[in-house]
């Protein structure tokens, strides 16, 4: 029950602080996107750009936004993000 509390709490926080509802603050952010870039010289896990609408959230909620590189390995040796540690 403290967790559903918590929850509900941590979402009107972040619409009283955006002035958006819920469903406004999901959809927008979740447009942004981590993917795989692979090839012969290596593999890269890079997120999307961040959008002007995602970057008033991120600012609004005095979040910081998630790196843009997660990760580079030049190896060329293929790696999970799941079973990175």
């Amino acid at each position: 029950m403290l967790l559903c509390w918590l929850a509900l709490l941590l979402v009107r926080v972040a619409e009283n602080k955006t002035g958006q509802t819920w469903r406004n603050l999901r959809a927008t952010l979740e447009r942004m996107h981590l993917g795989e870039f692979a090839g012969q010289h290596g593999q890269v896990w890079q997120r999307t750009e961040t959008t002007p609408a995602q970057q008033h959230i991120f600012k609004a909620l005095d979040v910081k936004e998630p790196p843009r590189i997660f990760s580079i390995n030049p190896s060329g040796k293929k790696e999970s993000l799941v079973t990175r540690g």
